[in-house]
Formats: C-alpha cells, structure tokens, sequence
C-alpha cells in the first residue's frame, strides 16, 4: 500500500511547487501590467534636477519628502524621503503600503524590522531576585533579529512590515529611502502612505528658501498622528489587557516629539556583535539556506572590494540585485553604487527594464538625457542632495566634475540591466562595421574607431586626453 501511494504523494509535490511557481510568475506578471496602466500618461518632455519640498521636524531629527505629485515620480511610479536622525536618536516604528529600499549615506546604527509569525529569536537574561527554585537567570525581553547597519548599506523593507531604525554612532545617520509606490503589493493607490505605529508627524511651513518648491499634497502644520490614535481608549485597554492610563499613552495625542525622539540613557537591547554577523554573511554566501525568518535584508554596495567594474583611471560600479539579495525579488527593485573619478565618465546608456532613481551622495556630475524623439530633455549639473529621475530606456550618460561624483541609483526592477553604446560589451561593438558605415555615412576607419577605440574598458571610461587638456586650461 505504502509502495502504491508513493508515485500519488510524489506527483502532489511537483504539482504544489509548480503551482508556486506559476504564482509567483502571475504576480510578477500582475505587477508589470499594474504598472503599465498607471504609467499610461508617463509624457515627459524635460527632467529636473530635484530637492526635497517639504520637511517634519522632531526632537531628535529632520524628516525631508520629495513631492510625489511631480510628474516625474508619477511617471516612474516611487516616492522617495530622506531622514537625519541625530546621536541616540530612534525613528519611531512604522510601515507603509510599498516596498521600500534604504540607502545609508552616513552614520552607523541598528534597524528592527518586524516580520509577522516569525520567532522572538532575540533573548536578554537578568538575574532573578524572585526565589532561590529558578533558576538565577529570567527573561527580561525578547524580540526579533535586530541587525546592524553603516555607510554604503542596503535596507530592504517589503510593505507592510514595521520597523524602526536608531543611531548608536556619534555622528547624524542620514537615510535616503525610495518607496516603489506602482509595486503589485501595493493594494491602494500610487500615492505612498506611512502608518505610524507611535509617535506623530508634524509638517512644518515651507517658507524658507530651500524648501519653496512645488506645493505639496500635506498642508502646511497638518499632523499625522500614529494609527492607535484613532482607536477608542477602552477597546485599547481591553485589547491590550492595560489600564486606561497606559491606553491613552500609547496614542501619542499629548506627545510633541514628533517621529524621531530622543533615548536619553541610549537605547539597550539585544543584539550580536557586528563580528557575529559578518560571519552569518560568509555562512550564507557559502550555500547556507535562507528561510523566511532569517532571510537576509541587508547588503553593503559601498565597499570598494565589491565593485563589479572598476577602472583604476575612471571608478567603479557595484550592483546589487536579487542574485545577491533574494529579497528584492519580493519587492521588484535593486540598487546600484557608482563612484567617478574627476572627468570619468560612465558610458552612454539607457536602462532596458527599470526606472532608475538617481541620489547624489558627494561631489558633481554632469548628466545628459535623451527621450525617444532624440530631444534632450536634461542636460545640467546634478549635485550632493540631489535627484534624478532617469525613465526607462531613455539614454544616458554622466561625467564627472573637478571634485569627483559618487551616487546610489534605486531601480524598479530586481534584476535591472543596461545596454552601453560605448566599451566593450556595446550596442555598437556587436554591429558589423557595415552596418555602422551605412548608418553614420562614416568611412570603415571611423567605424572601426568607434568600435575598438574604448575596446579595454566597460562602462566606467577614463577622461580622454583632449577632455582632461581642455578642463585643465578652461
């Protein structure tokens, strides 16, 4: 009988893990058509190097968004915020309904995402004063893995999941964030919306000069107060099996420290030392599983060891997609890391599959870009604090200034690939000399030269001689 059921119990496993397959592919599949159809009015004529527009000001940090209503985030479909939370500061718990990636520009610190059903694998021991039959030694809290995090890291957040964020470092952290608003987790609309677990946010007026941008969706000195606020007190207190006292303090309403505060005596909890999880990094790059619970969230594409191309005369570039960090499969986006040396330039370009959301971390660059009519629809200097939103397939090319240029880009897609028209692995180096002869009316030498002439490079292209001369003498 057992030998009989055998074949039965085997044919149920390949269908169970066909049918997961076939889902996962549907969602892919729902998502990219979901985000056709909102991005049905994506017409952009001229790009625009941009600022944040508006800020929220907290007892321990600033709070600065980008508008979203500006028709560049409408057409890539993210919304993006940066924070500066000060020394022992903690960015109060919350979620949102998009995926989001998080890029630490400077600062060190710990980050506790909160992942439903999972274990409380975290456990901190006191000892007992109760009576001499324990053990000497009881729980005084436990929760979920906390990890740590330091300049140039990745943080990857499905939506939906809370988390909270604090600095241990004695320097202000500052993190820029791109939420991918046209995600297929996201159920509501394009516009991103933050649940506060606690605290509040409070939008400050927006009359000095660096925030006098495009108005805003927020009115100026609205407040958005945490999601308990709205519960009533008594069912807080029967839910929570609390007191009343203890139920109006969880809502915050009397609370003006808006959603960074300040943890006076530092906050204590616990957590591994970074050298313990510097060696689950290595398990896990030598074939150890991920399981949901203890799936990795967090990549570093700063470390100059890690680069995926480098010129020793034009920088690098690291990429970090779903092949290095499996979750970004779940939330569809990737990153990538670019630093310039002075006048390099990375080759003209264009992203095949993705939006490429474009942060200046130092120095300047000059960017071109051009849409599908030939138009240039930017051309101009993008500085450190800046944005820049780069559509699918438009081309692309930047070169650095006199002080170098360094950016993270977040794109819309898990594995975003481009395509150069210059090095390499080029549009044109795979084109028959003929055909590049026909197409430019150019003689066979030229085309040759166009070929072969940056033969020995890839995408990062070290300053020609005339360039470098030309700077020098202006």
């Amino acid at each position: 009988m057992a030998t009989s059921l055998f074949p039965l119990i085997a044919l149920c496993f390949l269908l169970f893990n066909g049918s997961l397959g076939q889902i996962e592919q549907t969602r892919e599949r729902e998502g990219q058509q979901r985000r056709l159809r909102e991005q049905s009015e994506c017409r952009i004529q001229s790009l625009s190097a941009l600022e944040p527009n508006r800020q929220v000001e907290a007892e321990a940090g600033l709070t600065e968004h980008w508008d979203e209503n500006n028709e560049q985030f409408q057409c890539a479909g993210v919304a993006a915020t940066r924070y500066t939370i000060q020394p022992k500061g903690l960015l109060l718990p919350f979620f949102s309904n998009a995926p989001q990636l998080s890029y630490i520009v400077q600062g060190t610190g710990i980050s506790g995402p909160v992942i439903p059903g999972c274990p409380e694998t975290f456990q901190q021991f006191q000892q007992s004063r109760q009576s001499e039959q324990e053990r000497g030694q009881r729980y005084s809290d436990q929760h979920q893995r906390i990890q740590h995090f330091r300049e140039g890291d990745i943080l990857a957040f499905p939506a939906g999941v809370s988390h909270w964020c604090y600095n241990d470092g004695e320097e202000p952290v500052v993190v820029v964030v791109v939420h991918d608003t046209s995600s297929n987790a996201n159920q509501l609309d394009q516009n991103l919306r933050r649940f506060q677990l606690a605290g509040s946010e409070q939008y400050q007026s927006e009359q000095s000069q660096q925030y006098k941008r495009e108005p805003s969706r927020r009115q100026e000195g609205s407040r958005s107060d945490n999601i308990l606020s709205g519960l009533d007190e008594q069912t807080i207190s029967e839910a929570f099996d609390v007191p009343l006292d203890t139920a109006r303090k969880l809502q915050n309403r009397d609370d003006k420290r808006g959603n960074i505060v300040r943890v006076e005596n530092g906050l204590r909890v616990a957590r591994p030392p970074r050298s313990q999880e510097e060696e689950e990094r290595r398990s896990r790059e030598n074939g150890l599983e991920e399981t949901f619970c203890n799936r990795k969230l967090r990549e570093n594409i700063a470390d100059p060891t890690r680069a995926d191309v480098f010129s020793s005369q034009g920088g690098r570039l690291a990429t970090l997609n779903s092949h290095k960090l499996p979750i970004l499969r779940n939330l569809q986006m990737s990153a990538e890391r670019g630093v310039l040396y002075r006048n390099a330039l990375v080759a003209p370009h264009w992203n095949m599959n993705a939006h490429s959301v474009v942060y200046v971390t130092r120095g300047n660059g000059r960017i071109q870009i051009v849409g599908n009519q030939g138009n240039t629809v930017f051309d101009g200097e993008l500085h450190q604090g800046q944005l820049l939103i780069v559509p699918q397939m438009f081309a692309v090319v930047k070169q650095a200034g006199n002080d170098g240029f360094e950016w993270v880009a977040f794109k819309t897609n898990d594995n975003a690939m481009t395509n150069p028209l210059v090095g390499k692995t080029s549009a044109l180096r795979g084109m028959p000399e003929e055909v590049i002869m026909n197409s430019y009316r150019i003689s066979r030498d030229e085309a040759r030269r166009l070929k072969y002439n940056r033969d020995h490079e890839m995408q990062i292209l070290s300053p020609s001689r005339s360039s470098s001369q030309g700077k020098a003498s202006a």
